[in-house]
C-alpha cells in the first residue's frame, strides 16, 4: 500500500522532494530529470517484455561477466530489476558469448578487455520469468581494482563486494550459484 508520503514525493516538485523522490524509488539523490526519465522507460520497457516472454516462451542467450579484485566482485545494480548482477546481457546475432560479454562490459561499466582474458566459470539453461534463459558468465581476475563508470540510466550502481557479503544480497540466481561454486572451488 503506498503512503501518503510516498504519493506525495511522487509528483515533481523542487528541493527535498526530488530528493525523497529518488530516495523512495531506491536510488540516489543526483539523478538528473533526463536520467530519471530513462530509467522509467527501462522499467516499463523491461515489464512489456516480461509480458512478451510469458507469451511467447522465448530461448534467450545472455553473457556477465564477473569481475574479481583482491577477492571481492564487482556488483552492478539496474534500474529495472530488483536485484544485483554483474556486468552483461543479450548475445546479438552472430555474436559469440565471449565477444557479447566484452561488449557488455564496455557498454556498462566502461572498462575494456580481450577474449582471453576472460574464463568460462558458469554455462547454463534455466526457466526464467517464462524464458529459457542460456547464460554464460565469464570472470575477470584483475590485478588492479578497475576504474569504472556507470551510465545513471541503465545502470545505476556498481560497487565491489565480498563474496559473503554478495550472496547476502539479492542476486541474479545464476550468479547466485557462480558465487557459491567460486567460494568452493577457492576454499
Amino acid at each position: 500500500m503506498w503512503s501518503r508520503r510516498a504519493i506525495l514525493t511522487l509528483t515533481p516538485s523542487l528541493g527535498e522532494g526530488v530528493a525523497a523522490r529518488h530516495e523512495f524509488l531506491g536510488y540516489n539523490s543526483h539523478v538528473s530529470i533526463v536520467d530519471f526519465g530513462f530509467r522509467m522507460a527501462y522499467k516499463a520497457a523491461y515489464q512489456m517484455m516480461r509480458v512478451y516472454w510469458r507469451l511467447a516462451r522465448p530461448t534467450t542467450r545472455g553473457a556477465l561477466v564477473a569481475i574479481w579484485q583482491n577477492d571481492e566482485i564487482l556488483l552492478v545494480r539496474n534500474s529495472y530489476v530488483s536485484y544485483y548482477c554483474v556486468p552483461g546481457g543479450y548475445i546479438k546475432g552472430t555474436e559469440t558469448p565471449v565477444m557479447a560479454a566484452v561488449r557488455e562490459l564496455a557498454e556498462e561499466v566502461g572498462i575494456r578487455a580481450t577474449p582471453e582474458e576472460l574464463t568460462l566459470g558458469l554455462h547454463e539453461a534455466h526457466s526464467w520469468e517464462g524464458k529459457t534463459d542460456e547464460v554464460s558468465i565469464f570472470d575477470l581476475d584483475v590485478k588492479e581494482r578497475p576504474v569504472f563508470q556507470v551510465d545513471n540510466r541503465e545502470v545505476v550502481d556498481a560497487e565491489f563486494f565480498t563474496p559473503q557479503y554478495a550472496l547476502e544480497l539479492n542476486l541474479f540466481p545464476l550468479l547466485r550459484r557462480h558465487i557459491e561454486a567460486r567460494l568452493a572451488k577457492h576454499a
